[in-house]
C-alpha cells in the first residue's frame, strides 16, 4: 500500500501567510493526476512546527478529502510532546488517514528507551498504521537499528521514512525488522541505491514540481527498466540540488510559485529565499523542461 513516488507535501499559502485550501486541493489533485503514490501532508516540509493547531488539522482533512481514496494519505503526527502527538494521531485517524508519520521527538533527546516507550504510547492509543520518521539532520537523535527492529513488533508500527542518507542502514533494518516492513527514503538524492538495498519507496520534496519525473522514475524500476530509471534520476539531480539549496520549504515552494501552483510564502523563522538561490532553482526546472 505505501510504496513508490509519495509525497512530502507543502502547504500552500496565500501571500498573507494564511492557508490556502483551494491551492491545497487542487495540489493534492494534481499530483495524483501526475502518478504520485500516496500523499503527505503536514510533515517537515508543510511547516508543521509553524501551523496552528486547525491549520494542522484541516490541512489533513483537505488531503485526505482531495485524495478520494486514490492513493493513501499519510498524516504528519509528530511532536516532542507525546500526548501532543497521540492528539493529532487520534484526529487523523478520525478524519480517515490511511497512517501517521511521527517524527523523532525532537530537542527532548530521549533515550532509545524514551523513543520506544513514545512510539508505543502513541501506536496503542491512535490503533492506525504508524510510519517512524528518523531524521537526525533536523531532530538531533537517531533511532537505533535495534530500537525500531523492537517497535516493527506492534502491530500498528509498519515502517519508517529514513532519512539518514545512510545506504548501510536500510541493509540493516531489513534484516533486523524483516522484508515486510516498509523502508520510504526521506532523501531524494538517493532514491535508487536505498531502493536497491531494500527500499519500498521515497516521501519526496521534489516531487512537489516534478511529480511526474518522479512517479516515472519509480514505475521504470519496479518494472525492471533500471536503466531508464537512471537516466531519470541523472536528469532529476539538479532539481534535487536547488531543493536544498537553503532550508526547505523554501526553494520547493518557490518553486511551486513559478509552476502557478501556490504563493512562495514561508512563515518564519524561515526567510524567504535568496536571489542566488532563485535563480539556482528556476535554472534546474528549465534544464528539467519544467519551465521554459
Amino acid at each position: 500500500m505505501f510504496k513508490g513516488s509519495l509525497v512530502a507535501l507543502i502547504t500552500p499559502m496565500r501571500a498573507d501567510g494564511s492557508l490556502d485550501e483551494g491551492a491545497y486541493a487542487r495540489l493534492v489533485d494534481w499530483q495524483i493526476r501526475q502518478g504520485t503514490q500516496g500523499v503527505v501532508p503536514v510533515g517537515t516540509t508543510g511547516e508543521s512546527p509553524t501551523l496552528t493547531h486547525e491549520e494542522h488539522q484541516r490541512a489533513i482533512e483537505i488531503a485526505v478529502e482531495s485524495a478520494g481514496g486514490r492513493v493513501p494519505v499519510i498524516a504528519g503526527a509528530g511532536s516532542n510532546s507525546t500526548a501532543e502527538a497521540v492528539s493529532l494521531a487520534k484526529h487523523a485517524k478520525r478524519r480517515g488517514a490511511d497512517a501517521v508519520m511521527v517524527v523523532t521527538p525532537y530537542y527532548n533527546k530521549p533515550s532509545q528507551e524514551g523513543l520506544f516507550l513514545h512510539y508505543t504510547a502513541i501506536a496503542d492509543a491512535a490503533d492506525l498504521p504508524l510510519i517512524i520518521y528518523n531524521i537526525p539532520s533536523r531532530s538531533v537523535i537517531d533511532m537505533s537499528v535495534e530500537t525500531m527492529a523492537r517497535l516493527a513488533q506492534h502491530p500498528n508500527i509498519i515502517g519508517v521514512k529514513d532519512a539518514t542518507a545512510n545506504l548501510a542502514r536500510p541493509l540493516h533494518t531489513r534484516r533486523a525488522s524483516g522484508a515486510d516492513f516498509v523502508q520510504l527514503s526521506g532523501e531524494d538524492h538517493t532514491v535508487l541505491p536505498f531502493l536497491a538495498a531494500g527500499g519500498h519507496g521515497c516521501i519526496s520534496v521534489t516531487a512537489n514540481v516534478a511529480p511526474l519525473h518522479c512517479a516515472e522514475m519509480h514505475r521504470a524500476w519496479a518494472e525492471g527498466r533500471l536503466e531508464e530509471a537512471m537516466a531519470i534520476q541523472d536528469r532529476l539531480l539538479p532539481l534535487h540540488d536547488a531543493m536544498f539549496c537553503e532550508s526547505n520549504p523554501g526553494p520547493v515552494k518557490y518553486a511551486a510559485s513559478l509552476l502557478g501552483l501556490t504563493h512562495e510564502h514561508t512563515r518564519l523563522p524561515l526567510a524567504p529565499i535568496s536571489d542566488a538561490a532563485r535563480s539556482r532553482v528556476r535554472a534546474a526546472m528549465v534544464d528539467l523542461r519544467l519551465l521554459d
